[in-house]
């Protein structure tokens, strides 16, 4: 897998600033990285890749950790604020500047405020990846979410997709949203009023030709779906507790909320989970997620290789 213009020193901050054939171009990559592997190891050997964690992540953190070493890369950075100069008052704006200067060739930022990202990419010709960005986006786990659904079905076009939880506030269900507006799938959005999906997600879909359904109820849509891309709901969000204490044991995941499910229906998950998706479906064919999971560090991989113009 040589070098691509389409990737070369690009920023990573939206799922909005992908197309289709650049996703499918990932998904293959990833694919055949996930058949032959070891194939990228050392390709990227003498980089240097400052991973920026403003926000702790164990998971999204180890994944970029462990991708950027079998690529041969050094990783420098930190994997949450504490112990790094931000506790002192550091901002974003000069701790970028200084791992540039420390010979960054690639950084991967998580930040809690919205456009962190973004505006990390405006102060660095280096390319910045989104670990994660506010309540707003976190686009490597889209990508990692299409992947699951890809290798499930061998396909993503065609398929009925249900999101559940917290939409309104919840970064992976937004950047899902903007990846699959780029496929032929139908997508219902399914949770309370208060917590549905963001305006603005919605508009881009409608304006791509994805007009997406809602529903309050995974009962009423049960049945029809293909994918159920389940997320927390979000206690810390909803202003009255009645409210969450209502609306908590209709958004729990288990055996009986599937009961009308069809037999090859997958559930994901971008994980960690608290309760809202209940262990019992760990052993069923439904469960897709630690399969998503798994494919976190080799899209990673060649998502960081196609950037840096590593070989292979």
């Amino acid at each position: 897998m040589g070098p691509s213009t389409d990737f070369l020193g690009r920023d990573v901050v939206s799922a909005r600033d992908f197309k289709r054939e650049q996703f499918e171009r990932i998904l293959r990559a990833t694919e055949d990285l996930e058949k032959h592997r070891g194939s990228l190891d050392g390709t990227l050997k003498g980089k240097l890749a400052a991973l920026l964690f403003f926000e702790p992540s164990t998971r999204t953190y180890s994944s970029f950790q462990i991708a950027s070493e079998k690529l041969g890369m050094k990783v420098t950075g930190f994997a949450g604020p504490t112990g790094s100069s931000i506790t002192k008052g550091e901002t974003l704006h000069d701790t970028v500047k200084m791992f540039e200067g420390y010979g960054a060739d690639i950084f991967v930022v998580r930040h809690s405020k919205m456009g962190a990202a973004r505006f990390a990419a405006e102060i660095t010709d280096k390319p910045v990846i989104s670990a994660g960005d506010g309540s707003r986006e976190h686009p490597t786990q889209a990508m990692v979410d299409l992947h699951a659904i890809r290798k499930a079905f061998g396909k993503i076009d065609g398929l009925k997709v249900g999101m559940l939880g917290d939409l309104r506030y919840g970064r992976t269900s937004s950047s899902l949203a903007y990846a699959l507006s780029n496929f032929d799938v139908e997508i219902t959005f399914i949770a309370p009023e208060a917590l549905q999906m963001r305006p603005e997600v919605s508009l881009l879909l409608k304006q791509r030709g994805v007009t997406p359904k809602k529903e309050k109820a995974l009962k009423d849509v049960a049945g029809k779906l293909d994918v159920l891309y389940v997320t927390r709901i979000q206690k810390e969000r909803i202003p009255d507790p009645t409210e969450f204490e209502k609306v908590k044991g209709m958004y729990e995941v288990n055996l009986e909320a599937l009961r009308d499910a069809k037999p090859s229906l997958k559930v994901l998950h971008p994980l960690p989970r608290v309760d809202e998706l209940a262990t019992e479906v760990d052993g069923t064919d439904y469960a897709q997620y630690f399969v998503q999971a798994a494919g976190g560090l080799p899209l990673r991989m060649v998502l960081m290789n196609l950037i840096l113009g590593g070989g292979n």
